[in-house]
């Protein structure tokens, strides 16, 4: 098992934790035997509360629910089971741009896939782990070894 401190985490993932989702017990599960903190930027952080604020907005979580995620997610920062990160933007959509221009036409990427694709690499995290296959397939164009949470 890879240690946090090389690990990007795609948010679609961590997002699991803190609603309902269909790969939310493998990825408790891969979470619970993972003991270190997790790297997370600025923009993982906001996509994070903003998809929690989507479901609740979307009717597919009570307003309960909707709090209590961001509460549990708060507390996963204060408690440092999250290392939130900084980085170089320039630079980073810079490598995106160069991976959408590679690889979108061929794979599908969505502009946030390429994001945080780029981010991991600019952030010299070698393993990238998610669900999203095309995102995967993006990752390991990037020469990044994928994880999917089992």
């Amino acid at each position: 098992m890879a240690s946090g401190e090389n690990l990007y985490v795609d948010p679609s993932a961590l997002l699991k934790l803190y609603l309902q989702e269909p790969e939310s017990r493998a990825m408790a599960a891969w979470r619970s035997r993972l003991l270190a903190p997790l790297i997370i930027t600025h923009h993982g952080r906001v996509e994070l509360i903003n998809a929690i604020g989507l479901a609740a907005y979307r009717g597919a979580i009570h307003e309960n629910v909707f709090h209590r995620a961001l509460a549990v997610l708060d507390e996963d920062f204060e408690e440092g089971r999250y290392l939130q990160t900084d980085l170089l933007w320039r630079a980073t959509l810079k490598r995106a741009a160069d991976l959408a221009r590679r690889f979108t036409r061929t794979l599908g990427c969505r502009s946030l896939d390429v994001v945080h694709v780029a981010s991991a690499v600019e952030l010299s995290l070698p393993v990238f782990v998610t669900f999203d296959a095309r995102q995967a397939e993006l990752a390991r164009a990037a020469r990044l070894r994928v994880v999917k949470p089992a």
